[in-house]
């Protein structure tokens, strides 16, 4: 995920600048979360697909509350050091206002690791198998079964959005393949805006993402460029054992090798 596109030094030239580092931050103690909130009727809310452009389908409802906490009970644990939790950096020196955990590739604005370069230089958590098996289905529920065998995915951005945070329009472009993105949206609901594959400005398309919405871009929006301007606070379940904001859960086949 990108905020702009500069000319970039290496990963490792970067390495040991605090000025371009990330921010190493923590995630609440889920025991201490449960207690300070109180259970909210959350059933399950009805699935149905939205092609919103092509290559962009909405399903609303695609997990259900006990879904939606175990993955928040999985991104407690990723968020732990090493390569842990943090706000990532951009080279011009501006902090992000998400938190970014990452798993099987770190990215850091603009690049791809195996380590958190930005941080701790820790190897990256590997990706989870049953999280490799969702990415699947969810390609394979929005593009069809064959392109949900096909797809690989090898890389996951987990951000967190804690009250005030937004993501500015970027294109998702430092992946060589064209395999679909996959995007779980868990917690508050979001404003997530569109442009064009070719452009950052309006007219756009924006649609609400909801806890359990799955959202995925391929073939002709692949690239398009995307961002989230508002996060909708208190929208969200309150028996997930997440703290307000949102959790975004990014899944990709970045075609990298190394």
């Amino acid at each position: 995920m990108t905020e702009m596109r500069p000319t970039m030094p290496s990963a490792r030239s970067r390495m040991g600048s605090s000025r371009l580092g990330g921010v190493p931050t923590t995630f609440p103690d889920g025991e201490a979360l449960a207690a300070e909130t109180l259970p909210l009727d959350f059933g399950a809310r009805p699935t149905e697909r939205h092609d919103v452009m092509p290559g962009v389908v909405l399903i609303t409802g695609w997990l259900d509350a006990a879904q939606q906490r175990a993955l928040v009970d999985d991104f407690r644990v990723w968020s732990l050091p090493p390569a842990g939790l943090r706000h990532p950096r951009v080279p011009s020196g501006h902090l992000m206002t998400v938190q970014s955990v990452c798993l099987g590739w770190h990215w850091q604005p603009y690049a791809y690791s195996r380590t958190a370069d930005d941080t701790d230089g820790a190897p990256v958590k590997p990706i989870p198998s049953d999280l490799t098996r969702l990415a699947k289905r969810a390609v394979a529920d929005t593009f069809g079964n064959e392109a949900g065998a096909r797809y690989a995915p090898d890389a996951v951005i987990a951000n967190l959005y804690p009250t005030g945070a937004r993501l500015g329009l970027h294109q998702d472009g430092e992946e060589p393949s064209d395999a679909p993105v996959v995007t779980i949206s868990i917690g508050d609901a979001c404003l997530f805006r569109m442009a064009g594959v070719d452009r950052r400005t309006a007219p756009f398309t924006d649609i609400e993402l909801q806890s359990g919405y799955l959202l995925v871009f391929g073939g002709p929006s692949r690239r398009i460029y995307h961002g989230v301007p508002k996060v909708y606070e208190g929208t969200g379940p309150r028996d997930i054992r997440l703290p307000p904001g949102r959790l975004s859960i990014t899944i990709r086949e970045t075609g990298l090798s190394g």
